[in-house]
């Protein structure tokens, strides 16, 4: 896929950036259906060419910062060597500088958001608050909402099984699964489904 049939994923004015990311690479950009447990991924191919897979359903902000994400994997990979962790400091100053570089892509109320995280990068967007909130579009009969929007002594269900929320400990919920008995602490953005 070119850089130009991707635009119709993207927010303007992001080609001259990835132009010059991707440089003399040979990249297959890959534009996937929709999957639950990743955004994208990157790898290198045994014919030294370079595969990346991004969701199709992504907004266009999203999508250029996950294909910024997964770009910035090449990039330190070229440079650094293929030794370096995937998510260590040599990613992460790369996506940093790209994040930064890239910045007046992004739409004003996104910008300090994305600076923020530009401070610490993390390996999965879903470790900033800020930025799974910014990103989180309720769809149409979409019942789904955090924990963190329950109260003390709401029911809910997750993975087909009900949970009272008991309180805050620290930053997780701790919640009793109503059939086990057993305790688990659940993370603020976990997604949910109230009982009725």
């Amino acid at each position: 896929m070119s850089i130009q049939s991707l635009e119709k994923y993207l927010p303007q004015n992001t080609l001259q950036y990835l132009k010059v990311w991707f440089g003399d690479f040979y990249i297959h950009i890959k534009v996937t259906r929709d999957r639950n447990s990743k955004l994208g991924d990157y790898r290198k191919m045994p014919d030294h060419s370079h595969e990346i897979t991004i969701n199709s359903t992504l907004s266009p902000q999203l999508f250029f910062f996950v294909l910024t994400h997964e770009l910035a994997h090449l990039i330190a990979f070229e440079k650094y060597g293929r030794r370096i962790s995937p998510h260590g400091n040599e990613w992460k100053s790369t996506f940093r500088a790209m994040l930064l570089e890239s910045l007046d892509v992004y739409e004003e109320d996104l910008k300090p958001i994305i600076a923020k995280f530009s401070r610490s990068p993390k390996a999965n967007f879903m470790a900033s608050p800020e930025l799974v909130k910014y990103f989180h579009v309720k769809k149409e009969n979409d019942t789904l909402q955090f924990v963190e929007e329950l109260k003390k002594g709401d029911c809910f269900i997750y993975r087909n099984e009900k949970y009272l929320l008991e309180g805050l400990v620290k930053k997780n919920y701790l919640c009793l699964n109503l059939a086990t008995g057993r305790k688990y602490s659940f993370k603020p953005l976990a997604r949910i489904e109230k009982c009725s």
